[in-house]
């Protein structure tokens, strides 16, 4: 091979990358589209499950909210952990991401996963119903973010954590900018494990030392 022949190959080969770079970046649509599901079930760096475990704490007997569970990668790992006491409601605006998880899950014999379809800034459940409620991948996907984050701290009990996962894409928050819009949504950071480009955030309720009111 020539030289000429070698460098031009470089070229090909590095226009070709740039295109495909440019074609996964505009290409990657908001929500992210069930027919690219395969992608999903990747483990992205630092949002691994173990990571998330360690983040979210999931005990049995709790109450979960997952937004945005996609094909079910977190859903899945998540939910037995919680026992036959407790309960995982997720919650997406895609139906047929919903039926992939709930199917899914019925294949692994998981029975403690209830699937609601909503918009998550206005999600269909009562104040302080869930101990914790996560997102991974999913918030810079919804438009309007704080209103999100908004509803987390309305349906989360006095006592809960809010975790939330974002890794480079599009759709990408800036840690900075999550940080921003938890505090006006009256959230508190507790911790963060992981570099601005692929974090997992912990967060509970600014008022979670507040008695809860009692029933008139």
């Amino acid at each position: 091979m020539t030289v000429l022949t070698a460098r031009r190959t470089r070229w090909g080969l590095a226009a070709a990358g740039g295109a495909a770079a440019a074609a996964w970046w505009f290409g990657d649509k908001a929500p992210y589209p069930y027919a690219q599901r395969g992608l999903l079930d990747i483990p992205l760096p630092y949002l691994t499950c173990g990571r998330l475990d360690e983040i979210l704490r999931p005990r049995p007997g709790e109450r979960i909210l997952e937004i945005g569970p996609g094909t079910g990668l977190q859903s899945l790992h998540i939910a037995p952990q919680l026992g036959p006491e407790g309960r995982l409601d997720i919650v997406d605006i895609q139906p047929e991401m919903l039926d992939h998880v709930t199917h899914r899950a019925e294949e692994r014999g998981i029975t403690n996963i209830t699937a609601t379809e909503s918009d998550a800034r206005t999600l269909p459940f009562d104040e302080r119903t869930f101990d914790a409620v996560y997102l991974v991948t999913a918030l810079g996907e919804i438009p309007e973010p704080d209103q999100v984050l908004s509803e987390a701290a309305r349906v989360l009990a006095p006592t809960g954590r809010l975790v939330v996962g974002e890794f480079f894409d599009r759709h990408w928050i800036p840690f900075s900018r999550l940080h921003r819009l938890a505090d006006a949504s009256g959230l508190h950071l507790e911790t963060r494990h992981g570099p601005t480009m692929a974090y997992l955030a912990r967060f509970h309720p600014c008022h979670r030392n507040e008695p809860v009111p009692s029933a008139p």
